[in-house]
């Protein structure tokens, strides 16, 4: 044999032979310390998609919640609107001419209006307006000549917006130009 084969391993930085033995513990030590760590990793895996799933559990039961109670504060708000309406309706109950309860109803559509103004709803007023599709249904046109075309003449149901997004159209009836008279006239040749 040559010397070359007879040569044991040195043990890492140290300059000094390994046995086999040795080095046989010094893998196993290793091998030992990467299992504790993979253990360790595996472990916080387990634990972040545990946590991951957690979260995901309780963000659907908030969004449930949201939907679910997300009207409360307006709902909160209307409930004075319906104590007013239940009171002009029994002072209507109890007779009279009548002009109480149409003041008392004014006065609950007057509160309802700034309840939902107050809730970002705002009324479209459209008589006198320029047609606009995006914001008024025709349900009616009518000729007039003496108003300039597609105007809104007259208001069926108003319009509504929840702060710049439309709720519903206005129903409107718009003018049009009056047709001319077609002349019948003959040729002459």
């Amino acid at each position: 044999m040559s010397p070359e084969n007879d040569k044991t391993p040195e043990s890492p930085g140290s300059g000094v032979p390994q046995s086999p033995a040795d080095e046989v513990g010094r893998l196993q030590g290793e091998l030992t310390k990467k299992e504790a760590e993979a253990k360790e990793n595996y472990d916080r895996y387990l634990r972040a998609v545990a946590d991951l799933d957690n979260f995901k559990k309780r963000s659907q039961r908030e969004r449930v919640e949201t939907l679910r109670f997300g009207q409360e504060p307006l709902i909160r708000d209307l409930l004075p609107v319906v104590d007013n309406l239940e009171r002009a309706v029994g002072h209507a109950e109890g007779g009279g001419n009548g002009k109480p309860l149409v003041e008392g109803v004014n006065l609950v559509l007057r509160s309802l209006l700034d309840l939902l103004e107050k809730h970002g709803v705002s009324r479209i007023e459209a008589r006198g307006e320029a047609f606009d599709p995006a914001r008024h249904e025709a349900v009616a046109r009518i000729e007039l000549t003496d108003q300039e075309p597609n105007r809104v003449v007259d208001q069926y149901q108003p319009g509504y917006l929840l702060h710049d997004r439309l709720l519903r159209a206005a129903q409107v009836t718009v003018s049009t130009r009056a047709a001319k008279p077609v002349e019948s006239g003959e040729d002459d040749d």
